[in-house]
């Protein structure tokens, strides 16, 4: 295989994103000694526009089309993404080269004074600005205030310290790739509390027809997260693959050669959800995902999908 002599990793500017990336490079770096990298740090819409939710303002593609044209300009040959920020269907003459191991994928409780969710007051004041999320807190805790939150995790973490939230909730995975993981107070996971579809995986993107950068990235890419993550994000993609409504998705290998798919949608206003849950071969991702979505819109899931 021919491996080119450069590659330029194009990445967001946020603390967690260059620590994506850089662990990508030193990857990239290890399988081939001889290979230069280098990080091209570029600034998104997604992390601007911070006065506004992202599905206001066009949702989670918001934090990639800069870094895709960047790729379509010759200015950098892959780009490294947070899976979950990334839209189920990736824009023509784009490909999800590799997928990288999965890390923690739960959810963390954040909190200065309470060890748990259950734990806080009535009334109390819970910051995250994703829809899962807060379909999830007031499905379990209909009494609190649910407010959004914007920001890389630094600033989400002095807005909790200054006071403005009794507790936040943060992905277990990014405080822990920033050695904040003394943060955690408490891990919401599944199967009650169910990830974002992809959560706590790293994607990396390519052009489709750069045959020696999707050569060299093939040999990063996790054949087992990329089966899971591919049954969870067809699942998003059969609900409709937008961040404007509450999805969550978690899929395990169960033995035998079959996964098994958990799902949900919610409401955020009632904090209503409806599950499904399904066994499915390994070898057909995609199909588990498509069946487990059909089970939710069987359930009445339509009505979330569509509301306004």
């Amino acid at each position: 295989m021919s491996i080119p002599k450069l590659l330029r990793i194009a990445t967001r500017k946020s603390l967690l994103a260059l620590w994506q990336a850089e662990h990508v490079a030193s990857l990239l770096r290890e399988h081939y000694p001889e290979l230069e990298v280098e990080l091209v740090p570029l600034s998104t819409r997604g992390d601007e526009i911070l006065d506004r939710s992202l599905a206001s303002i066009g949702g989670k593609g918001l934090f990639l089309k800069e870094l895709e044209v960047a790729m379509l300009e010759g200015r950098a040959d892959l780009a490294v993404h947070s899976l979950k920020d990334m839209p189920v269907e990736l824009d023509a003459g784009f490909s999800l080269a590799a997928v990288l191991p999965r890390a923690d994928a739960a959810d963390a409780f954040v909190s200065e004074r309470y060890a748990s969710l259950q734990e806080l007051p009535a009334h109390a004041r819970v910051g995250t600005s994703s829809l899962r999320r807060q379909a999830l807190l007031r499905s379990l805790r209909p009494d609190l205030e649910v407010v959004d939150l914007r920001g890389n995790v630094i600033t989400r973490l002095r807005k909790l310290e200054e006071g403005q939230y009794d507790a936040i909730i943060l992905a277990c995975a990014g405080l822990q790739r920033l050695e904040l993981g003394q943060h955690i107070r408490a891990r919401l996971d599944a199967p009650e509390w169910l990830p974002a579809p992809g959560q706590a995986a790293i994607g990396i993107e390519a052009l489709s027809e750069a045959g020696e950068v999707l050569g060299c990235l093939a040999a990063l890419d996790d054949a087992a997260t990329h089966r899971r993550v591919s049954a969870e994000r067809a699942m998003n993609l059969a609900l409709g693959g937008s961040c404007s409504v509450p999805v969550g998705a978690w899929c395990v290998e169960a033995g035998d050669e079959r996964l098994l798919l958990s799902g949900l949608v919610g409401d955020t206003a009632s904090g209503r959800l409806i599950r499904a849950q399904l066994y499915g071969d390994a070898s057909a991702p995609e199909a588990l995902g498509e069946a487990v979505a059909e089970a939710l819109l069987a359930q009445g899931a339509s009505a979330f999908l569509t509301a306004d």
